[in-house]
């Protein structure tokens, strides 16, 4: 796999799996879509993470380009 997909498939450079640091049931905000409220996360699949946002319903989140922040 070249390196440029290794990135897309949640490989980082040391062909580790990412880690986000988010688990689901946690609560979180997306940092540049505050009208969306806090979200709970339903899921963690290497960098990609589903929260479900009080003003935005289910939104699927790429960790490799959306930082998320924790609620409490």
């Amino acid at each position: 796999m070249p390196d440029n997909d290794k990135a897309s498939a949640g490989f980082g450079q040391a062909n580790r799996p990412f880690v986000s640091g988010v688990e689901p049931g946690q609560f979180v905000r997306h940092p540049t879509q505050p009208d969306w409220g806090d979200g709970q996360v339903q899921s963690v699949i290497g960098s990609r993470i589903t929260v479900n946002f009080e003003h935005a319903g289910k939104v699927l989140i790429n960790a490799l380009v959306v930082n998320l922040q924790i609620v409490g």
